[in-house]
């Protein structure tokens, strides 16, 4: 790697427009808004350093090897938002820019593009949402807002809201206008001239300003790199990528997927599944390219690591040669998801959806199983499975990878089989991720709050009759908006009451899971009298009551604190029968070493 002699902006641009600069597929998408554009210009117009750049001289014989693509110019939130793939010719080398991406894509735009970001409230779909629009310079006024620390006033600007108004000074010069400036003197005297702009001595220099920013000075200091081998390039990146905005790791090792695969795009295809695992048919998740790519590993059966070494052309291969597979499962496991009641707020490990992938592939699991009668009692193991990974501190986090490995070779081993549940759990627990739960976890289970993380599982758990594939609330029993102080009051609830009564109404015990059109009905009414108008038969008030444990629900708020240990104690062991726990004592009873039901009975 060696120091090279510093270039202008125009003398970058120019070799980004003749194709000589273009970007190796490690690079991550153009992320940068219309702000760090304009306060890039700015630094670069008062002779800020904004840092140097890395370029890797890709020889001929390395550069049919890899993917490389071009610089955004016209960038389009909606219609243009990603660089196009570029050919280098056989038999040509090229220079791709290591690090420094989002500068000199900014300054593309700058100078030669435009920038069409979505209208704040506009729709999506609307033929004026995205307004195009250049960068302009005022050469009158100093910037309205002081507090952004700009010293120019540079906008974004369509080319109607840039010109002037009948007889008003054409103050606003488009930025990339500069590169056709026959030179930095008469030339500047015509142009501010012509505008009619009073304050000739001001509007000239910020005009120079700009000129010698972007045609005289050589700010742009850089590194080549001539070393060919692809793990060393790819070290060095993350080296001087370590900083700035987050790079996901998994965008680095994408891109060696894209430079092996031969018949698909892998960053293509890996983003579209993303986005469709995350929003479409009606699903609300927040999967990331990074769990896409790791269930894509486990699915091809290779090393799950995110290590260089693990991204070689025969492992590459497997993973695009079994992408049809890998699509179908990861969108099925969504789905199941989904109809377990998940949605990105309540699904608090994303991981959890790479085992469940590759059981669905493992047994060639088709759409049918998602609803089919067949498969409800596997579908209902594998649920409860779920929830306790999830409701589990600690399963899902550190030692991710090993876990990973240990459960796909359970799953493995028993192909064919219905989930072997205990098995799993077995490997989890030697891999130091028992799903047991001791009295101090359960303890802590009826402290759960309202909205918490945990507590939609913890829920769906308890109370495991519910068709959570439908919208279900989390749901106050008594309702949360008649616990003020001076409702509490007013309803006779003893003053040294008060705060007992605060302290529990968004705990566990007075939180049940509500199907979304009942708890809208509901709204702010007493349970007994909202059951009672509910249900219309006894039969089902009483069948509704137990199941939910509401034995013994007092008319109104006098008796609520006692309705409420009451139900602690029953939801307590409701948890110890669906968990399992060791040494609980629930009132004058204490189970021993009580295990979680036997998943595998119907």
């Amino acid at each position: 790697m060696s120091f090279q002699t510093p270039r202008s902006i125009e003398e970058m641009l120019t070799a980004i427009h003749k194709r000589e600069y273009l970007m190796p597929a490690i690079q991550r998408e153009f992320v940068w808004d219309a702000d760090q554009i304009i306060r890039l210009l700015d630094s670069l117009m008062r002779g800020y350093p904004v840092g140097s750049f890395l370029l890797w001289d890709v020889k001929p014989e390395t550069s049919q090897s890899y993917t490389f693509y071009e610089f955004l110019t016209n960038y389009h939130e909606r219609d243009n938002p990603y660089a196009d793939k570029a050919t280098v010719p056989a038999g040509s080398g090229t220079t791709a820019v290591l690090d420094g991406q989002q500068r000199l894509t900014s300054l593309n735009i700058a100078l030669y593009g435009s920038f069409a970001e979505k209208k704040k409230y506009a729709w999506w779909n609307s033929a004026d949402a995205f307004p195009v629009k250049r960068l302009y310079l005022n050469l009158v006024d100093d910037p309205a807002d002081e507090e952004l620390g700009l010293k120019y006033d540079l906008r974004f600007l369509t080319d109607k809201e840039a010109t002037p108004e009948e007889g008003a000074e054409d103050k606003w010069f488009r930025v990339g206008a500069v590169l056709s400036l026959d030179d930095s003197g008469p030339a500047i005297m015509d142009e501010i001239a012509d505008r009619g702009i009073s304050d000739y001595r001001m509007a000239s220099h910020r005009l120079y300003d700009l000129y010698r920013a972007v045609r005289d000075l050589k700010p742009m200091n850089y590194f080549l790199v001539t070393d060919q081998d692809a793990d060393k390039v790819l070290e060095i990146f993350v080296r001087v990528n370590s900083g700035g905005t987050t790079l996901s790791y998994s965008d680095l090792l994408l891109s060696m997927a894209t430079n092996q695969w031969r018949d698909l795009d892998a960053r293509e295809e890996i983003r579209s599944l993303v986005s469709d695992v995350n929003s479409n048919a009606g699903r609300q998740f927040s999967f990331s390219k990074d769990v896409v790519l790791k269930t894509a590993l486990t699915i091809a059966d290779v090393d799950v690591r995110f290590k260089v070494s693990n991204f070689t052309q025969a492992n590459m291969a497997k993973v695009e040669k079994a992408w049809p597979q890998i699509k179908g499962a990861v969108l099925r496991a969504a789905t199941l998801l989904q109809q377990f009641g998940y949605t990105e707020r309540n699904l608090t490990a994303n991981s959890v959806i790479v085992p469940i992938a590759y059981y669905l592939h493992l047994r060639g699991a088709t759409d049918s199983y998602l609803d089919s009668t067949a498969n409800a009692a596997d579908r209902l193991v594998l649920q409860r499975w779920v929830t306790r990974s999830l409701i589990k501190r600690g399963i899902w986090g550190s030692g991710l990878d090993t876990l990973l490995t240990r459960i796909r070779d359970v799953l493995r081993d028993n192909a064919g089989s219905d989930f072997p549940v205990a098995a799993v759990e077995e490997a989890m627990a030697t891999a130091g991720k028992s799903l047991a739960f001791d009295n101090a976890e359960i303890d802590e289970l009826l402290n759960l709050k309202y909205g918490g993380q945990r507590t939609f599982s913890v829920l769906s758990v308890l109370y495991p009759g519910l068709d959570l594939s439908k919208k279900f609330h989390e749901d106050h029993i008594f309702p949360k908006s008649r616990f003020t102080k001076k409702k509490l009051a007013e309803a006779g609830i003893p003053a040294d009451e008060i705060d007992d009564y605060l302290r529990a109404v968004n705990l566990l015990p007075n939180l049940q899971l509500l199907a979304g059109t009942a708890n809208t009905e509901k709204q702010d009414a007493l349970p007994a009298a909202w059951i009672e108008a509910a249900f219309p038969s006894e039969e089902k008030r009483a069948t509704y009551i137990a199941e939910n444990d509401l034995d013994n629900l007092p008319l109104d708020l006098a008796e609520f604190l006692t309705f409420f240990d009451e139900r602690k104690q029953r939801v307590r062991a409701r948890l110890i029968a669906a968990l399992g726990a060791k040494s609980v004592t629930v009132g004058q009873v204490t189970s021993e070493d009580v295990r979680a039901p036997d998943y595998d009975a119907t």
